[in-house]
């Protein structure tokens, strides 16, 4: 077992304080968006490994030791440390990546590509030579990035096509206050009306989004005049949520087109403990919270809006899937053993939260495969057959598959609950 030293993501949309007081450190001074817990090549987390002349190279770590790129130290011995199982599937790379991510304002509006679009795309790209750095560049790697979120805090979200009916409803309340107050009605209204009341939904709420997303200067005068009836007073009743967080984000991104297209998602509000998981071509931002965020390893995102940044309308358009869907949630399931698992549809990744009382039986990992382990308050011991690694609050540690089984342990002497989350495969073990 190896333990971590991590990247922080500074992006601008990153809280200042979040994830230093979840993990009990200074905070840095400046936001801290996203910490990255994994071998993505991007970002890879540092394994401390084995002294020299200590027990050899797949010996559990020491601090006294030297510092490797987990990626690199998987690319010595990917069975070893990633098992075969994965390493047939997925190839001679960790499939997930955990990141504790702190939104303390919105993130862009995005898509996923699916991983037949990821490979297509990149390979495309570097065929054509596009720089990876260049601002154009959609595909960073050839990997597809679903996804799952667990709230550590409340945490709002846009998640996913509603109903067409239901978006529908909201911009008739929308025409419905500019009569009531006899205000000139913005002609998109009308249009996003005519395009919503198509029988076939998925046609519908195409329709509305391509209209959103390529209006130009028109989307953003309707902007603008719908926003200032509502910040005026116009009544929301029935609709607060959502009109309010229009009003929000266009506080921010003003006229931009994922203001408008916003009434058109799942707008919604997570207790901590609760989750959800993302597919393939979700369109979806995270607006406020802190919470544990688990993918497939990959960086390939396809912005919508809220961004100045680059958005390519033609990939977005054949990357979204446009079809309303219900939140989707993921519920804990609880094994026989006593683990507490997220499992969203994906083989690549499961979530297990794992709360210790003093004193507490072990709860050993429902690991397939290469694990990683965060712990968030307390301290933990880690236990397998080729050693032991003692995890205080804010330590993370890479767990190689030739090492299951592992058992994680309350701390003897701990006064209080410890708290850690463990990312492992969903394969069967």
């Amino acid at each position: 077992m190896y333990e971590l030293e991590n990247v922080l993501r500074p992006y601008a949309w990153g809280s200042p304080t979040a994830i230093a007081g979840l993990l009990g450190r200074p905070a840095s001074g400046g936001p801290e968006a996203e910490l990255w817990i994994g071998a993505h090549p991007d970002s890879p987390s540092v394994a401390l490994t084995p002294a020299p002349g200590g027990a050899g190279r797949h010996a559990p770590a020491t601090h006294d030791g030297g510092r490797l790129p987990l990626d690199a130290l998987i690319a010595e011995d990917p069975e070893h440390y990633l098992g075969s199982a994965s390493v047939a599937e997925f190839g001679p790379r960790l499939p997930f990546l955990l990141k504790v991510l702190a939104a303390e304002t919105p993130l862009s509006l995005q898509v996923h590509p699916t991983l037949a679009q990821a490979r297509e795309g990149f390979a495309r790209e570097e065929a054509a030579g596009v720089d990876p750095a260049a601002t154009e560049r959609n595909y960073k790697d050839d990997n597809h990035k679903p996804e799952m979120i667990f709230a550590l805090t409340p945490f709002e979200a846009l998640c996913g096509f509603r109903p067409a009916a239901e978006s529908r409803a909201v911009f008739q309340h929308l025409a419905a206050c500019f009569e009531l107050a006899g205000l000139e009605l913005p002609p998109l209204v009308p249009l996003l009306l005519e395009d919503l009341a198509q029988p076939d939904e998925p046609a519908a709420l195409r329709s509305a989004f391509e209209r959103l997303i390529t209006g130009g200067g028109d989307i953003a005068e309707a902007t603008a005049t719908i926003v200032a009836a509502l910040a005026s007073g116009a009544p929301m009743a029935g609709h607060e949520a959502e009109l309010s967080t229009a009003v929000s984000l266009n506080g921010r991104y003003p006229g931009d087109p994922g203001v408008l297209i916003s009434l058109l998602l799942n707008r919604i509000s997570l207790a901590p403990g609760e989750a959800v998981y993302l597919p393939a071509g979700n369109v979806h931002a995270y607006l406020h919270g802190l919470g544990i965020e688990v993918m497939a390893s990959s960086d390939n995102v396809l912005r919508g809006g809220l961004t100045p940044k680059f958005v390519d309308v033609p990939e977005l358009l054949k990357t979204v899937a446009f079809e309303a869907v219900a939140v989707p949630m993921l519920a804990a399931e609880t094994t026989m053993l006593g683990q507490e698992l997220f499992r969203p549809p994906f083989r690549e990744f499961q979530l297990q939260r794992i709360e210790l009382a003093p004193g507490a039986e072990p709860v050993p990992l429902a690991q397939s495969g290469a694990g990683v382990v965060i712990v968030t308050h307390g301290s933990v011991r880690l236990d397998s057959p080729k050693g032991e690694l003692r995890l205080e609050r804010g330590a993370s540690a890479f767990l190689p598959a030739a090492e299951a089984p592992v058992n994680v342990h309350a701390v003897s002497g701990a006064t209080g609950p410890a708290l850690a989350f463990a990312v492992t495969t969903a394969l069967e073990a």
